[in-house]
C-alpha cells in the first residue's frame, strides 16, 4: 500500500519561473510540470485562487443507489493496479451494475507521472474516462518503464499511445498534456479531497462517508452486504 501525507500536510507551490510543484511531508514528490508545456508565469502578489468546481467527479452507477463508494487511487500505485485487475471489476459486476452502488473514482497524485496519466484519462471526458483508466492500469509497468531509466519523454509517449488506442487524436492529447490551468486546478482539487477525507494511502475507499483501507473482495462485499441488509 502506498502511503503519503504523514500529517495531511500538502502544499501547492509556485517556484521560480512559475512552474507548479506539489510538495508533501513524505515521500518527496517529483515536480508536476507537464511534458512539453510552457510554464505559466508567476502572478503578481502570488498565485490566484483556484476554482475547483470545474473538475468533474468521475462516477458510474445509479444516481439513487443506496450506497456510495469513492475510491482514491494513484495511476502509479501498484496496489491500485492490482485492485483494478481484481477487486473493482467484481464490485462493478455485483454492486454497481445491479444498482446497489454508485461508484466514484478520484485521483491521488504521488508524482508527475500519475498526474500526466490523469490528464490523459480525463482527456476523453466522462464517457471514455473509466475505459482509459483500465488501460492505464493494465499498462502501468510499460508507461513507467521509461521513467525508471530517466526517460520522461518516453513515459509521456507511452501515455499518448494509450490515449490514441482509446480514440483520441494527437492534437487532443497534446492540448490535454499542456493544459497548465487544468494541472493547477486538479492539484488543488486533489488537495481539498485528501484533506477533507483524510486520505493517507492508496487505494483508500469511502463507503457512505466512512474510510476504509485496501481490502480483498470478500471483505469489501461483507461491508456492502451489511449496509444493504443482505
Amino acid at each position: 500500500m502506498n502511503k503519503f501525507l504523514t500529517s495531511g500536510a500538502v502544499a501547492l507551490t509556485l517556484v521560480a519561473g512559475g512552474a507548479l510543484y506539489m510538495t508533501q511531508t513524505a515521500p518527496t514528490s517529483g515536480g508536476m510540470a507537464l511534458p512539453g508545456a510552457a510554464m505559466a508565469q508567476s502572478q503578481e502578489g502570488g498565485a490566484a485562487e483556484v476554482d475547483t468546481s470545474t473538475i468533474e467527479d468521475m462516477t458510474i452507477g445509479a444516481e439513487d443507489a443506496p450506497i456510495e463508494v469513492i475510491e482514491y487511487a494513484s495511476y502509479t500505485c501498484p496496489h491500485c493496479a492490482s485492485a483494478h485487475a481484481n477487486l473493482i471489476p467484481q464490485i462493478k459486476e455485483n454492486y454497481v451494475d445491479t444498482g446497489k452502488v454508485k461508484f466514484t473514482y478520484r485521483e491521488v497524485y504521488f508524482d508527475k507521472y500519475g498526474m500526466w496519466a490523469s490528464m490523459i484519462a480525463r482527456c476523453g471526458g466522462s464517457e471514455k474516462f473509466f475505459g482509459i483508466t483500465d488501460m492505464i492500469y493494465k499498462a502501468q509497468d510499460d508507461f513507467l518503464a521509461p521513467a525508471r531509466d530517466g526517460d520522461e519523454a518516453g513515459t509521456a509517449d507511452e501515455l499518448r499511445k494509450i490515449g490514441r488506442l482509446a480514440g483520441l487524436d494527437s492534437d487532443q492529447l497534446d492540448a490535454c498534456l499542456t493544459d497548465q490551468n487544468k494541472l493547477r486546478t486538479l492539484l488543488t482539487w486533489y488537495q481539498e479531497n485528501a484533506t477533507r477525507d483524510d486520505i493517507t494511502s492508496t487505494p483508500s475507499f469511502m463507503i457512505d462517508g466512512q474510510k476504509y483501507s485496501n481490502m480483498n473482495y470478500a471483505d469489501f462485499a461483507e461491508i456492502l452486504d451489511e449496509k444493504l441488509g443482505e
